[in-house]
């Protein structure tokens, strides 16, 4: 026989609305005991690596955290703050932003799917204030089984628990939303008044496996979508523009062109004035503050590049807030009482 914990939310208060907003997650320190438990989380998740659970332990527990906690707990350390991780900083920031934003009944939380503060705790908090409805709104504007599906199996794994659950919607992706296109065209187009206009503006998404795509995930036509569609908005020629992937890891194909050997080849093409944008990435992070703006920009001028601007992630800014907001009244629109 199944037994559901008892919950005892409060029943004498006014019913709300939550809105779940999810990022990927990040270590609570930058160390290398943090690091590792954060990966063991990640990279455990099947919807992330997609092997054999036999294999993929000794793999994972054999190689992978033994030796790459302390090289990642450096590059970590490198781009911490005061206040923490930059993609846990940032994402409560924006929560807190649109939740300000929004009525008195529906309550903004942000939660991370690996590390904390995760998914049960956020849903045990909003559970405690009458929850009667609940919007999942995964920080992916483009979709992946690696991450909105992922944070999927978290929510509903957390609600298989719940005796009473919440009126539920999920928000699979916004790589199209016309004001997240608007959004991103009027960051560039900031950029390019500041900056100048570059030889290329370099679109650049996270990398998955190529066979997952063959399977059926449709990420990779997505982030293309996304790209052209800003790209048409800020009337660029073909050849001013192109899409790479980044952050790949392991042996077997990922989807290319890779960014790092797309910037190491510019010069050589007498491309030297590169800007470049993360628009899977809905505030900044490790693969956007140190990958992107860090790493490849050695990469670019190491090999002759002479200008590298990376365009930041919409982070807590007013047009994201209001995106997010727009997204919420549209996804909670027929909610009543």
């Amino acid at each position: 026989m199944t037994r559901y914990p008892a919950t005892t939310p409060a029943t004498d208060t006014a019913p709300i609305t939550g809105v779940l907003l999810v990022n990927l997650g990040t270590p609570d320190a930058p160390t290398p005991a943090a690091v590792r438990r954060y990966l063991a989380e990640f990279l455990w998740d099947p919807r992330v690596v997609e092997s054999p659970r036999w294999f993929w332990w000794l793999v994972l527990h054999g190689f992978i955290l033994r030796y790459r906690p302390p090289r990642v707990a450096k590059v970590y350390q490198s781009i911490w703050g005061r206040q923490g991780s930059p993609l846990l900083t940032h994402s409560l920031s924006l929560a807190k932003a649109v939740a300000a934003s929004v009525p008195a009944n529906v309550v903004v939380r942000c939660a991370m799917n690996y590390g904390n503060p995760s998914i049960a705790s956020v849903l045990a908090e909003l559970n405690q204030h009458n929850l009667q409805r609940l919007l999942v709104l995964p920080l992916y504007p483009q979709y992946s089984a690696t991450t909105s599906a992922a944070v999927f199996d978290a929510v509903t794994r957390e609600l298989r628990r719940w005796r009473k659950l919440p009126d539920l919607r999920f928000c699979l992706h916004y790589y199209n939303h016309p004001q997240y296109i608007d959004v991103l065209a009027g960051q560039i187009r900031h950029s390019f008044q500041t900056q100048g206009r570059p030889q290329k503006l370099l679109f650049s998404f996270h990398g998955i496996p190529q066979r997952y795509c063959k399977a059926g995930d449709p990420y990779e036509q997505q982030c293309y979508a996304t790209a052209a569609q800003v790209a048409a908005r800020l009337e660029l020629g073909q050849e001013q523009w192109q899409l790479t992937f980044q952050s790949r890891f392991g042996r077997e194909p990922w989807l290319e062109p890779f960014t790092d050997r797309t910037l190491k080849a510019f010069p050589g093409q007498g491309i030297t004035r590169v800007q470049i944008i993360a628009p899977g990435f809905a505030v900044d992070c490790l693969e956007t503050l140190e990958e992107l703006a860090i790493q490849n920009r050695e990469f670019f001028t190491h090999a002759g590049g002479q200008t590298f601007h990376y365009i930041p992630a919409l982070n807590d800014s007013a047009a994201h807030v209001a995106l997010i907001r727009q997204l919420i009244d549209e996804q909670t629109a027929g909610w009543h009482g």
